[in-house]
């Protein structure tokens, strides 16, 4: 991942993870304002690759892995994370997906919410995660 101002008075910056969508679609894996790292939605694309096709309990824990390594890069920690936005194709992935919520953040408690959605980009993407965090 790599980091960008985004002005001269060095209000905040960016943080881009080199992948695919973001070049393509103008947006940056995460952005710094002031006390908060708001995290783009992730998935389990690594290097170009969906990675645990068919297993959302897998591309979940991927997709926080790849969330959290944006929050630290922002200069904050799990510790810090107080939302979670998580989006899934299908009714019977909340659990699995949930379950990896809860061994990642457990002690950390944020706040979370779960969708439903018709699809994401890759239709073997089975989950997206976002993530904010706030230095307290």
């Amino acid at each position: 991942m790599s980091v960008s101002s985004i002005g001269m008075e060095s209000t905040g910056y960016r943080v881009f993870s080199g992948g695919i969508w973001e070049e393509r679609y103008g947006y940056a894996r995460a952005v710094v304002a002031g006390e908060r790292v708001i995290v783009s939605g992730c998935t389990a694309t690594v290097a170009g690759e969906v990675r645990h096709v068919g297993d959302p309990y897998k591309q979940a824990l991927t997709a926080i892995d790849i969330a959290l390594e944006a929050v630290l890069m922002g200069g904050l920690t799990r510790e810090d994370v107080v939302m979670v936005r998580y989006y899934v194709v299908e009714q019977r992935h909340f659990d699995p997906v949930g379950q990896a919520i809860h061994e990642v953040f457990c002690k950390v408690r944020p706040a979370c919410t779960g969708v439903r959605v018709a699809g994401l980009v890759d239709p073997r993407m089975l989950v997206e995660i976002e993530i904010e965090a706030l230095r307290t």
